[in-house]
């Protein structure tokens, strides 16, 4: 118990002060290996006529979708994830579509914040990646403090209401033997992505080139090792597209929510309750 309260401790401590860089103005950069005691987790602000479908999307699709928080419509907090949190000021980098087109990035979203809103905040692969660092496993785009590279893959959702798409996935560089123990390790984060979705065979799930990312930087697949593959909190982003909302608003890719919860708690199965979905007006 002491050892579970002091990780908490320590994550929050971690948690709030990157945010409080954030929030300043003084962070806008990609979260992968800044915050690792930290669960980071995926973005989705939507009108709340849409809540419902998009809660029935994210049930529907728990590996590229793991929920883990709801928040109330029109309101920024999010208590279950951190005790100060802002959705409209706290990621690095936001993503405002307009009917399914990129309109612009930004770093505050109050300008265009509606009474309405509801966010969702999904489960993200950084979340496992300190564990998968203390057993000895590198990853490259940490040690080069780049962005994880993420494709869009062949893998299709199961559609909900108005979305559906394709899974994109991150890809992280291994030898075989690191690539089977990441997945007996990552198969505890169940809430952020679990297993790899694909190992060594990037053309099995439509990657023709592994160094032109979709999304993300371009990381090297040196000799002796193989491409592994997770499902990534990016995808709702491409079911955005085909539904085309008049407005909604995400995380840039690799830009993170930083949460007040100890990443090594949400592999022991303790990580925050889900709420129920929000009602339609």
């Amino acid at each position: 118990m002491e050892q579970q309260i002091a990780a908490r401790n320590a994550a929050r401590e971690e948690a709030v002060a990157l945010r409080t860089r954030i929030r300043g103005g003084f962070f806008a950069d990609q979260t992968a290996g800044v915050a690792p005691l930290c669960v980071q987790g995926n973005l989705v602000i939507l009108p709340s006529y849409l809540a419902d479908d998009f809660h029935r999307y994210c049930e529907a699709n728990p590996k590229p979708c793991p929920l883990l928080a709801i928040s109330k419509p029109g309101d920024p907090a999010l208590p279950s994830l951190a005790e100060e949190f802002d959705l409209r000021t706290d990621v690095p980098l936001y993503r405002i579509y307009r009917r399914g087109e990129l309109e612009r990035e930004t770093t505050d979203i109050r300008d265009v914040w509606e009474d309405d809103f509801v966010g969702f905040v999904l489960g993200c692969s950084y979340s496992f990646e300190a564990a998968l660092i203390d057993h000895g496993i590198p990853l490259r785009h940490i040690e080069n403090n780049m962005g994880v590279p993420m494709f869009i893959s062949n893998i299709e959702t199961v559609p909900a209401g108005t979305f559906a798409g394709p899974t994109v996935v991150s890809m992280r560089p291994m030898t075989p033997e690191h690539a089977q123990w990441a997945a007996t390790i990552c198969a505890q984060f169940d809430r952020a992505h679990g297993e790899p979705v694909q190992i060594g065979d990037a053309a099995a799930i439509g990657i023709n080139d592994i160094m032109s990312p979709d999304f993300g930087e371009p990381t090297p697949v040196e000799d002796g090792e193989i491409p592994v593959f997770w499902a990534c909190g990016v995808t709702p982003q491409m079911a955005i597209k085909q539904a085309r909302p008049d407005i909604c608003i995400t995380h840039a890719p690799g830009f993170m929510v930083i949460t007040d919860i100890a990443a090594s708690e949400l592999a022991a199965g303790r990580g925050p309750e889900i709420s129920s979905a929000p009602q339609s007006n």
